[in-house]
């Protein structure tokens, strides 16, 4: 056996005995020996072991968030395998992203042999720890499997890690492969909960629940009868404590009442919360969150691993939460549907309305995520609807990849929907391009398109007295047909412009990846912000 298949076979064999079972491939010439092997490898019957299942993009860009996405909405890593040069720098976005959000990624790249470094050889760069504090990285020169197994089994959490392995001539396989045997995996230590904290009762408090919070923030809001101020992809914006609008009463005199926020998970949508969460007057404590960055942005006053209560806090503060929430909730919906267009708030109301218990809906970041923070349904507790979203650094890479790989990786979603901006979806047009072995989730992706970037007009940015340069720095209007994007992708498209229009197409999917797009006006965007943000003193 040569050399450079031996090793490519080591670290497929690292991989599966590490719990990857998702792979994703970009073809390159340097990574030949690491594509044979993983094909050898997924084509073999699993056995009493889980299978590998390979699925190959032309994009690395799209390949690192379409694992991304299988790894967030697993839980479990997936790995992402390119060649050199330019390529390994490509996946630098998914990365980053996946170690702010501290979800686990095995970046896995060819390189050439050391003795090319420093040279004009072609495609080679210095590879060992391009991915800096992001990912650490092991230098794989030789068909060490111990040295593979002890190195991802020392990164075994929630975080990217890099193998940089060098490759020589001949990068052919002599032989086919039988995918070997699955290294068992170490003994962990039986994982225990952490030990809680009780919080006293008393101070008028509210549970700020972010990205990835989970159901612990639900559990202690309502166990102690305190509002919970949940984002979209906190995954717990269920039950009786959820206050729907609480961006527009944080600005009220209930608002300025708060005595002390308990914050879970990652918030990063509101300016309002931001503002609570640095006032003097109110006393934050914190949960300790996911991500290589899990410090807070303001001045905490205790820090935790989990917290609990013992009783019931005045069920009269959670009440007058509830009370305003209804009023400016029953506000919000008659000023809406008195719009004389259909508006991005109404689209991400009614997406949200269509995911049914089991279902996944994935959400772009900008403005589709924060319409949707203020129109999700009510969703009952148990009703395993999982909402996620690239929130570790909040950009726009990468979306349209990231839904398809949490479709793929959670097949049993009773419907799988993604929400997002047309800017959004432009960015990551290559993650339509699937080759026709590839599989294929079913996906409905609802594209906001309003032509530009039109969360720049409910910030400073869009005041008025920037209009002559607004479009040329802000706004950037791109006029793609989207219907002919998606024909050139052969992917189905229907454009609507009504909200009946928009719940008869999210009632009646056609199967596969399928794209809505919903035409909402860009130039009225501001002023439909101050009317909403008017709805409370």
């Amino acid at each position: 056996m040569n050399p450079s298949a031996e090793l490519a076979r080591a670290v497929v064999t690292a991989l599966r005995g590490a719990g990857v079972r998702e792979v994703v491939l970009a073809p390159g010439s340097r990574n030949a020996p690491l594509s044979f092997a993983l094909f050898d490898a997924a084509s073999q019957t699993p056995g009493p072991w889980p299978g590998l299942r390979l699925h190959t993009r032309i994009d690395e860009r799209t390949g690192g968030f379409l694992a991304l996405g299988l790894a967030k909405v697993s839980g479990r890593a997936a790995a992402v395998v390119c060649t050199s040069g330019t390529a390994v720098a490509n996946l630098l976005p998914a990365v980053v992203e996946a170690a702010h959000a501290g979800v686990p990624l095995v970046v896995v790249t060819a390189d050439r042999p050391a003795r090319l470094r420093g040279t004009g050889a072609n495609q080679t760069t210095d590879q060992d720890g391009l991915f800096g504090t992001f990912a650490p990285t092991l230098d794989v020169a030789g068909a060490d499997l111990g040295q593979l197994l002890a190195f991802l089994r020392t990164h075994d959490h929630r975080r990217p890690v890099h193998l940089n392995v060098q490759l020589d001539d001949p990068l052919l396989p002599d032989d086919a492969w039988d995918g070997g045997e699955v290294p068992p995996w170490a003994v962990h230590a039986t994982s225990t909960a952490p030990e809680a904290t009780t919080l006293d009762l008393g101070p008028r408090t509210v549970v700020v629940a972010g990205d990835d919070a989970g159901p612990p923030a639900r559990q202690l809001a309502e166990a102690a009868g305190w509002p919970l101020l949940a984002e979209p992809s906190s995954g717990c914006r269920t039950g009786d404590a959820v206050i729907r609008t609480y961006r527009l009463l944080l600005g009220t005199e209930i608002g300025e009442r708060i005595e002390r926020a308990v914050v879970l998970g990652h918030p990063t949508l509101s300016r309002p919360v931001s503002r609570l969460l640095a006032r003097d007057d109110v006393e934050v404590v914190s949960v300790r969150a996911r991500g290589m960055w899990p410090g807070r942005p303001h001045a905490i006053a205790s820090e935790h691993e989990a917290v609990r209560v013992d009783g019931s806090d005045d069920a009269a503060w959670l009440e007058e939460w509830r009370a305003a929430d209804r009023s400016v909730a029953r506000q919000l919906d008659r000023l809406l549907a008195a719009e004389p267009d259909l508006t991005p708030h109404e689209v991400a109301g009614a997406v949200s309305r269509a995911l049914p218990p089991g279902g996944l809906l994935f959400v772009g970041a900008s403005n589709p995520i924060r319409d949707l923070d203020l129109m999700v349904a009510p969703y009952e507790v148990g009703g395993r609807r999982k909402v996620i979203a690239n929130r570790g650094l909040a950009g726009i890479d990468g979306t349209t990849s990231s839904a398809i790989g949490a479709a793929l990786g959670r097949p049993r979603s009773t419907r799988a929907l993604a929400l997002m901006g047309d800017v959004t979806f432009v960015h990551d047009t290559t993650g339509l391009v699937l080759g026709p072995r590839e599989a294929r989730p079913d996906l409905t992706i609802v594209v906001v398109n309003d032509d530009g970037g039109s969360i720049f007009a409910t910030l400073e940015q869009g005041d008025p007295a920037y209009a002559d340069r607004f479009d040329t720095l802000f706004g950037t209007p791109h006029g793609v047909d989207v219907a002919s994007l998606c024909a050139a992708m052969r992917v189905p498209h229907l454009a609507v412009t009504s909200l009946p229009e928009l719940e008869h197409a999210l009632a009646s999917p056609n199967g596969g990846i399928e794209v809505v797009e919903a035409r909402v006006r860009r130039d009225d965007r501001r002023a439909l912000d101050a009317k909403i943000r008017a709805l409370t003193p």
